[in-house]
């Protein structure tokens, strides 16, 4: 059996490396990224991911799924590309506030179609990331102080296993991968669906302020005592810009799950900060949730690294603001806590995040300006050692890191014995893999 069989295997597009159209059908979203596979499949349903699956346990052969690659690791050498990108229904069940989504379907659809229904889901920053490669990894964004990771919504995983046999995964048929497919990745199975819980929001407020530099200590000092008191509703992240060919700037982005008049008070700290260049707070449709952080939506060459931080005092933020951004583009803090500390009883892998805050480092990928951006971004953690806890949600794992980054002894060794037993000759690898 040879890599040339497949196409007689799948319905959807098959193409190798000699192929016109392999280059692009492997690039991952992030453009820094190189993924020599050793073929790009293209699933044109869930009955093509089980006919793939069952030939590469054939042919001896590992598959990687993709739906868009926001998340590329590059670790995809010899093995074939599993696009999901055409598993893209969505279905809004609102009266059990549940969304149904195949496997290529981006949060940008999900928030368009629950949100005329006065509900959204447990979206990140970017509306362009796929809900599943999201949602393994964990997720942390918007409503995550209110409801936690994404991955502990999940109610139900369509899956193909590694014998290529589909099935239906919850906390009844199969606790101990429903644990695992909830924070752990994609090592151990091939998901075609996830049905996740909705949550109400019939309002939203939010917005992104902008100043010129010079008030960068007066939004740091604003931004601690908003996240000092702020409600479990309320987010707020803090960048520190240096966009290419413009001036440095400072920014504060802003979402609260809940009333305009409550979100204003709440933020009334901003009003006494002058000198805004722009202020675009407001109601804000659900649908357009991914516009706040303005995060770019087409493919783009970037090198991010993520570390969560102990604490933010004022030796931290002296750290943070003593030297400039440049070579990079941001450099962003979260404010975390809230229910990601404290994860409820039916959590998934990804457990609990007991530190306050979020280091975000993003810099360009491109060849004359990525060896600069990984000096700065390892600069910037150095200056913050004594700040940063050392581990990560696996989410916010980049190329270079390892799983065991963002799990306790005890929970890799459980997700690592979940891996021999469905997966015992590694069918499936993960961005990160547990066994790596």
């Amino acid at each position: 059996m040879t890599i040339n069989d497949l196409r007689g295997v799948l319905k959807g597009r098959v193409l190798l490396p000699d192929d016109d159209g392999f280059e692009q059908a492997a690039t991952a979203w992030n453009l820094t990224v190189r993924q020599p596979a050793a073929a790009v499949a293209e699933a044109a349903d869930a009955d093509d991911v089980a006919a793939l699956v069952r030939y590469a346990g054939r042919a001896g052969m590992t598959v990687t799924a993709q739906p868009s690659g926001h998340g590329a690791s590059g670790d995809v050498e010899g093995l074939i590309l599993l696009r999901t990108g055409l598993l893209n229904e969505v279905e809004v069940r609102a009266d059990e506030r549940v969304v149904r989504v195949g496997a290529g379907v981006k949060w940008g659809q999900v928030l368009a179609a629950a949100g005329p229904l006065g509900l959204t889901g447990l979206s990140g920053s970017a509306p362009g990331v796929s809900v599943t490669g999201y949602t393994l990894g964990g997720g942390v964004g918007w409503f995550s102080r209110k409801y936690g990771f994404a991955s502990d919504s999940v109610r139900a995983i369509d899956i193909v296993d590694a014998d290529g046999e589909p099935g239906r995964v919850t906390a009844e048929s199969d606790p101990e991968l429903f644990w695992a497919l909830r924070g752990g990745g994609g090592d151990f199975a091939v998901v075609t669906a996830l049905e996740l819980e909705l949550y109400p929001a019939p309002v939203l407020y939010g917005g992104r302020v902008i100043w010129p530099e010079h008030r960068t200590r007066e939004v740091y000092d604003a931004f601690l005592e908003i996240t000092a008191e702020a409600p479990r509703e309320l987010s707020v992240w803090i960048n520190r810009l240096q966009p290419p060919g413009a001036p440095p700037m400072v920014t504060l982005d802003l979402a609260y799950l809940g009333e305009a008049a409550q979100g204003e008070d709440l933020l009334a700290r901003i009003d006494k900060i002058e000198g805004a260049i722009s202020d675009s707070r407001g109601v804000v449709p659900v649908a357009d949730l991914g516009s706040i952080a303005a995060e770019p939506t087409d493919p783009a060459p970037s090198i991010a690294r993520a570390e969560l931080l102990t604490g933010l005092d004022a030796d931290a933020v002296e750290l943070l603001l003593a030297k400039p951004v440049e070579p990079l583009i941001n450099v962003q803090i979260r404010h975390l806590g809230g229910a990601l500390a404290e994860p409820g009883g039916g959590a998934g892998a990804s457990g609990a995040v007991a530190e306050p805050y979020l280091l975000g480092l993003l810099g360009l990928g491109l060849p004359h300006a990525a060896d600069a951006t990984r000096a700065k971004q390892a600069e910037v953690v150095a200056d913050l050692e004594a700040y940063i806890s050392g581990r990560k949600p696996y989410t916010l794992l980049s190329p270079g890191d390892t799983a065991a980054k963002s799990f306790s002894g005890s929970v890799l060794a459980r997700l690592r014995g979940i891996k021999r037993a469905r997966d015992p000759h590694n069918v499936f690898r993960a961005n990160y893999p547990v066994l790596g």
